[in-house]
């Protein structure tokens, strides 16, 4: 039996170290061997932890406990905590989860007596990649493109730091994709991304007719987005988006570029730019549109919209 103890806010990453213990195990029986628990009150993670394999062979329990962090157990409590952990299966493996919000710098309290315990065990922590470590970014998007068979133009690499940040999953799925547009060429170009990839230039030209009240320029740039992905991964990267820029336009009074960089996931560049193109845009029209399009997403993945796209059309044009 080995406990180990994951926490930070690089998502993809500690789901990527997960996989790995997961394919360990007898794919015949993943149902029975492989258990995920979210935050389970406490006397249901004194059972989980004391959890033994149904069959032969090894088990594998993830447990996500960032809700553990922000409360105190008793003395009493954290001894059966450490008694459960100690006195697993040996063919049973524990993962503590504590995943937090992208960019947010937030961490579990080191000072709490779950973290000493937890950290006496295999503890790692996974931080996103600031943006402006570009080379620290380039080396994992050359990495992924490595494993895929791919080779990326150094232009091709800026563009993805630049439209995409430091999300890396979001990086690792736009490259799957432009291996599918590139076969059977490997080689990637920066015209390549533009074509496939939603940029921020491809969202603000959007969003700059649709927040100055030109709906017929709007609704022909949406038309173009549709081109590039199906409408619904559309208004995810508009909700995305539009997030951060809420998140400029109330905080740019206070903060630096540099600041709101690492506060957005953007690079200090795009983040300039990003400023400077709404500084016309209303802050309350922002806040509209990012409500309209949740509800839009809602009644579409809900099934109460039958129409998908019209659903989205209503939402950005109201």
């Amino acid at each position: 039996m080995a406990v180990y103890f994951f926490y930070g806010d690089e998502e993809f990453d500690i789901e990527q170290e997960v996989l790995k213990f997961k394919k360990g195990l007898d794919k015949n029986f993943l149902e029975m061997s492989f258990k995920t628990f979210d935050n389970p009150k406490f006397s249901d993670l004194i059972s989980i932890l004391r959890m033994q394999p149904m069959m032969f062979g090894k088990m594998l329990v993830v447990i996500k406990c960032e809700s553990y962090f922000s409360k105190t157990f008793e003395d009493k409590e954290m001894k059966q905590i450490e008694e459960a952990l100690e006195d697993n299966s040996d063919n049973t493996d524990i993962v503590m989860l504590a995943i937090y919000p992208r960019n947010e710098g937030k961490k579990p309290d080191s000072r709490k007596k779950l973290f000493k315990l937890l950290s006496k065990y295999n503890v790692k922590d996974f931080p996103s990649i600031p943006t402006y470590k570009t080379a620290e970014l380039e080396g994992r998007i050359k990495k992924f493109a490595k494993s895929k068979d791919l080779e990326l133009e150094k232009d091709a690499v800026n563009a993805i730091i630049s439209q995409i940040g430091n999300n890396l999953r979001q990086i690792n799925g736009e490259l799957d994709k432009l291996k599918l547009f590139a076969y059977p060429n490997k080689k990637i170009t920066k015209k390549m991304l533009n074509e496939l990839c939603i940029s921020n230039e491809d969202l603000f030209a959007f969003s700059d007719y649709l927040m100055t009240g030109e709906k017929d320029k709007a609704l022909l740039e949406y038309r173009k987005l549709l081109e590039k992905k199906y409408c619904l991964e559309i208004v995810s990267a508009l909700q995305t988006m539009i997030r951060k820029w809420i998140t400029l336009k109330a905080k740019s009074s206070k903060l630096s570029a540099f600041e709101l960089s690492k506060l957005t996931g953007q690079h200090e560049y795009v983040v300039k730019l990003s400023l400077q193109k709404l500084k016309n845009t209303n802050l309350k029209d922002l806040v509209k549109l990012k409500r309209n399009l949740t509800e839009a997403e809602f009644n579409i993945k809900s099934g109460m919209s039958l129409d998908v796209e019209q659903e989205v059309e209503n939402a950005l044009f109201r």
